[in-house]
């Protein structure tokens, strides 16, 4: 929602497993309360300690823009879903769709928010992230 714990260690981890392929990788969020801030500390020193770098990435709210320039929109949680609809242009709806959809080991269809939880969270959201990237990422190669 706010571009600071999730959504920037799934950028990362996607930057670092993808880095073979020619993409445009970013990430925002649904609220702007954070615009331009760096990620959670919490959420950089997980994601450093598995080797992932969050070099220039900064909290950005999403925009129409967005649903134009990339061709897939993906959300951490349903309600994410729902605040993105009300962004997307109507014919661009098709491109958002769940994170973990593309997840392959793991049964959960949300990446929970670790803000007000301990490292343990943090921890989490790498293994599913990680795991999203990697069935996305097949997903992408085989086509």
């Amino acid at each position: 929602m706010g571009n600071i714990c999730r959504s920037p260690s799934a950028e990362a981890v996607f930057r670092h497993k993808a880095k073979a392929l020619t993409l445009t990788i970013d990430s925002a969020g649904t609220l702007g309360s954070h615009a331009r801030e760096k990620p959670d500390h919490r959420a950089q020193k997980a994601g450093v300690a598995r080797g992932y770098s969050f070099d220039k990435i900064k909290a950005r709210k999403v925009t129409e823009q967005d649903f134009e320039k990339f061709d897939l929109i993906l959300a951490m949680d349903h309600q994410n879903i729902k605040d993105l609809m009300k962004v997307a242009p109507k014919n661009l709806q098709h491109k958002v769709e769940l994170f973990l959809d593309y997840a392959e080991n793991f049964e959960d269809q949300e990446v929970p928010d670790p803000y007000y939880g301990g490292a343990k969270g943090f921890q989490f959201v790498l293994d599913l992230v990680e795991d999203a990237s990697d069935g996305l990422i097949k997903q992408l190669t085989s086509k």
